[in-house]
């Protein structure tokens, strides 16, 4: 199969250095303290956010931090593979784990000790890219709870086939066996949070396809900022409306 054609066309009809078209909806759920969806193209992710709370067991928690506990599941019609990934899948553990890890370093942990966050994460749709998409809908999540984050925690991911970086990859793209390389970054202050990569890859090709998936991660970040912007300028309407 042909990835990218003699024109630099993708089968999605994108540019190779083009995401996907994304999408930020904040306050989802009302039962929950902070919520939110993010949509790539076709893959589309919820989270959930309840905290900072005391944690309910006292073993638990830290006198120094605050716990972060992620939970990620797929749903059954999230995708046309028949397997169900539940919430005690191998791989939907590791990637709560994942999600974890990349949350600790973004969350102001330390201004909240002997607390909890727990952090529901459901894939709705799968279309590629779902470890990032849970991230980046965490971190709206957490943000519409009033978390005090460093700083917009962004990831994007970026492959490379037919002899070529290609940012964003869909779920035809992953199948097509070439390296995938997952970012995600605290953009404003140029930090790395996290790098995987599922397949070996040489030199020559991982850092021109890591360095395409850190500018994805600017790319997503600004789409995020301007959700939380949204947001925020509603809640001042509403308070507003309130007053009078």
């Amino acid at each position: 199969m042909e990835f990218v054609n003699f024109e630099g066309l993708r089968l999605d009809g994108r540019r190779p250095k083009e995401t996907r078209r994304m999408r930020c909806v904040m306050t989802v759920l009302p039962a929950a303290d902070g919520s939110a969806t993010f949509e790539a193209g076709n893959t589309k992710v919820l989270a959930a956010a309840y905290g900072p709370r005391e944690a309910p067991l006292r073993s638990d928690a830290l006198h120094d931090r605050c716990v972060v506990k992620v939970e990620f599941s797929q749903a059954a019609f999230s995708s046309d593979q028949r397997r169900r990934r539940g919430k005690g899948d191998r791989r939907s553990l590791e990637l709560g784990r994942v999600i974890t890890r990349a949350l600790e370093t973004c969350i102001m942990t330390e201004l909240m000790p002997r607390s909890q966050i727990d952090i529901n994460v459901v894939v709705l749709q799968s279309d590629g890219g779902v470890r990032a998409a849970a991230m980046n809908a965490c971190v709206l999540a957490l943000a519409d709870a009033g978390v005090p984050l460093r700083d917009t925690m962004a990831s994007c991911s970026a492959g490379y086939l037919d002899g070529t970086c290609i940012l964003d990859i869909n779920h035809l793209e992953e199948s097509g066996g070439g390296p995938e390389i997952h970012v995600a970054s605290l953009v404003n202050l140029d930090k790395i949070v996290l790098v995987q990569s599922d397949h070996k890859c040489a030199i020559d090709v991982f850092e021109p396809t890591h360095a395409l998936a850190l500018e994805g991660c600017k790319v997503v970040a600004l789409v995020m900022r301007e959700a939380m912007l949204r947001r925020t300028k509603d809640l001042a309407a509403t308070r507003a409306a309130e007053r009078l």
